[in-house]
């Protein structure tokens, strides 16, 4: 005899049956639906990434094209600026060996000049000050630095040049193409088109305006000559008066740190007599809160009712909160007066510090008027002449050459 079946699972009725094989045909045509939508999408989407992948590309390289062509065109111009400043450096160094020889009469003040800076140099802090007398003996070195920087400025291009050539060249069968960590970054140092037209047209303007200065000088320089002897004894007064102007200066500036420096001292000295007076307010009333306290404390052991709050009891509370707030007071006081005492005696220090450089100061400033006697008790032009007939000079030019025989003049 064969055995029972099982016990038969949940039935469902045919309205349910019905309904489930309908959701089963909505769903597969909901997802036959949304799968049409997405691949004609996709066929879209690939169709306007390819556009513009293929504009971008075109674009970039069109843009690459146009930046060479910029960079190529300001390459020519600093080329052209740079082959014009090294024929007028050539030009001027003809001409100032045409005028070493009437610059072989200032090499004396120039030696004077050159240690009577060097001496200023030694000036500390605040006093190392660009004044009146510090301008005086610099030679202008214009055109080797122009001429540095349009070289350094055309090799940039010539090297932005080669990069973006390159790049110009490179298209998606290049075998040399990547992915790269981070291309989009912006590099440290990155400099905007504005800045960097700015920059070309800076260069390329100071060569031209350097060329034009380097020839009226080269013009103006024969007309030098007859002035120089003139100019040089005018500049002699005029940083003799700058000398002694700023020597004037520095003594007044020492006298009035002085007196500061004095009242600073006197004033320390009150300070420190009224914080001892603070300190001993300060325990005069600890003494007296003291004395409060324990008079309150003991009239506590009272009994009864003579545990009374009396006139006393009143009066000793009072007491209380009148030297508490006293104390309170002094000590604040107290607490103001060491950091006043503190900022003085920090201020007294720099005060201390800033005299001890400008009686260095004065002391440059003595050595360089004396140095600069050699100047008055240095023989004329004539007299050297009739001793020796070529004067050599330690001087050099642009083109690199030194110890040059000057006749003197």
């Amino acid at each position: 005899m064969s055995s029972l079946p099982g016990k038969p699972g949940l039935r469902h009725s045919l309205s349910e049956w019905s309904s489930n094989n309908q959701q089963l045909s909505a769903a597969a045509a909901h997802e036959r639906l949304v799968s049409t939508a997405i691949r004609q999408e996709g066929r879209s989407l690939r169709s306007h990434t390819h556009s513009q992948t293929v504009w971008d590309e075109g674009d970039t390289s069109r843009r690459l094209a146009d930046r060479v062509g910029d960079v190529s065109r300001w390459k020519q111009a600093l080329e052209i600026c740079a082959q014009k400043v090294d024929e007028e450096m050539e030009a001027l160094t003809l001409c100032k060996e045409q005028s070493e020889q009437a610059l072989a009469a200032t090499a004396l003040p120039l030696e004077v000049s050159a240690e009577c800076l060097a001496l200023r140099e030694g000036r500390r802090g605040l006093e190392l000050v660009v004044d009146g007398t510090h301008t005086s003996g610099h030679l202008d070195t214009w055109t080797p630095d122009i001429r540095h920087q349009l070289t350094s400025d055309l090799q940039n291009k010539m090297e932005a040049l080669d990069v973006d050539r390159t790049c110009l060249t490179l298209t998606v069968q290049s075998a040399s193409i990547s992915l790269k960590s981070n291309p989009t970054r912006i590099p440290a140092g990155s400099s905007t088109p504005q800045e960097w037209l700015q920059f070309s047209q800076v260069n390329v303007s100071r060569g031209h305006d350097a060329v034009q200065t380097s020839q009226q000088l080269r013009e103006d320089m024969s007309l030098t000559r007859a002035q120089l002897q003139n100019e040089l004894e005018t500049q002699h007064r005029a940083t003799e008066f700058d000398l002694r102007k700023r020597t004037h200066q520095e003594e007044q500036a020492r006298d009035q740190l002085q007196w500061q420096i004095r009242a600073t001292e006197d004033e320390m000295l009150e300070m420190e007599k009224d914080i001892q007076g603070l300190d001993s307010d300060l325990l005069a009333k600890t003494a007296s809160l003291k004395l409060a306290h324990t008079r309150l404390e003991n009239r506590t052991g009272r009994s009864g009712v003579d545990l009374c709050r009396d006139q006393v009891q009143h009066g000793l509370m009072g007491e209380v909160q009148q030297l508490e707030a006293s104390i309170a007071a002094l000590k604040q006081k107290l607490s103001q007066a060491q950091l006043s005492l503190q900022k003085m005696k920090l201020h007294h220090s720099l005060m201390l510090q800033d005299l001890s450089r400008k009686q260095e100061a004065l002391s440059l400033e003595q050595r360089s008027m004396n140095t600069r006697l050699r100047l008055t008790s240095a023989p004329s032009g004539g007299a050297a002449t009739e001793k020796t007939s070529v004067l050599m000079v330690p001087l050099t030019n642009s083109s690199g050459r030194s110890h040059l025989q000057l006749l003197a003049q």
